[in-house]
């Protein structure tokens, strides 16, 4: 055990795999000691309550880590106590947070300003040879509103793959509903 400050919540980092890009968000910043073995390891306050899971640790900074939200990772506990395993539900999309567009794209900000921006669709993906397209803005599913990839991620969470999802979509100036059947990641 270690222990540490959290210096930061809602924070979001960009992640290069094998000449890929891709960026973690809303995740808790803070010096705990995290190092290649120990990550997955609780972020607790004093009094035994678990508020993240440690996760990544910058390599160019001392110091500097980053866990996931528990309230991100509960579903997947509720699903492993009840069901003693846990299918990950995917809807086949590669999409950033509205902080993290400015970063890729700085034109897409202007008309941006709630819901998440579908970067690309997986091929052979769930949400392949649907409706939605890249450069779509999905502003909730199921009627729960979206303004970050966790807000995604905990709704998916509590879905299993066969499921069926209706999501809220902005295109240009037009709003759709559209229906998908999550697949299994």
């Amino acid at each position: 055990m270690t222990s540490g400050i959290i210096s930061a919540k809602n924070r979001t980092i960009k992640i290069e795999e094998e000449n890929k890009s891709s960026y973690m968000t809303d995740l808790i910043q803070t010096d705990a000691t995290i190092n290649p073995g120990n990550s997955g390891g609780v972020l607790i306050y004093p009094n035994g309550e678990v508020i993240g899971v440690n996760t990544v640790k910058i390599s160019t900074a001392e110091g500097i880590g980053f866990a996931i939200p528990i309230n991100i990772i509960k579903p997947i506990i509720d699903n492993l106590k009840q069901f003693n395993s846990f299918e990950e539900a995917t809807i086949g999309i590669y999409a950033y947070d509205k902080e993290v567009v400015p970063y890729i794209d700085s034109s897409i900000k202007s008309n941006f300003n709630k819901g998440i921006y579908v970067v690309q669709i997986n091929k052979n993906g769930p949400a392949d040879g649907t409706e939605l397209k890249e450069a779509d803005i999905i502003n909730s599913i199921d009627g729960i509103s979206l303004n970050t990839m966790n807000d995604l991620r905990q709704y998916i969470y509590t879905k299993k793959p066969g499921d069926e999802v209706v999501l809220d979509v902005t295109r240009g100036k037009i709003n759709k509903q559209i229906k998908l059947t999550l697949g299994k990641k």
